[in-house]
């Protein structure tokens, strides 16, 4: 979250010094979990999605957490477009992933808890092999995996 509200603040700069952004109302606002972003029309909107997509790259947010809403006019022909950032794993990708995990035939357990899928088995090889199989399955979503057995 730190370096997404990095990457806001330097796309906001950037968007404001920028040439073809001269006399436009075009910016990036953050509130929580969700980002609005500011624009005179479509192409100025586009850019300014790229700008801060370039940004977030820069910093290393993944750019797959991001959902785009709708485009809403705000007067005029002044647009919106309201990005929320997800956090955890959804229901669906969620069962997904316990579907893959037990399709596969290996020897550990997946369970959902909450936002997060825990996968359990006894030996670090059989827990390693579930890492590999999930990176290869699931790339709509960045996966991160942690607290695994020593």
């Amino acid at each position: 979250m730190i370096e997404m509200k990095n990457a806001i603040e330097q796309s906001n700069k950037e968007i404001s010094t920028r040439f073809d952004f001269k006399g436009s109302d075009s910016r990036v606002e953050q509130k929580e979990r969700e980002l609005t972003l500011y624009a005179d029309d479509d192409f100025k909107l586009g850019q300014v999605k790229d700008v801060l997509l370039n940004k977030m790259a820069k910093r290393g947010v993944d750019v797959r957490f991001l959902d785009y809403g709708k485009q809403e006019k705000i007067g005029g022909d002044k647009l919106k477009q309201v990005v929320t950032v997800k956090k955890g794993v959804s229901g669906d990708l969620a069962k997904k992933i316990v579907k893959v995990v037990k399709d596969s035939k290996i020897k550990v357990q997946a369970s959902i808890q909450g936002d997060a899928v825990r996968v359990q088995g006894t030996k670090r090889d059989d827990l390693q092999s579930a890492i590999a199989l999930l990176k290869k399955e699931v790339t709509d979503t960045p996966l991160d995996f942690n607290n695994f057995r020593d």
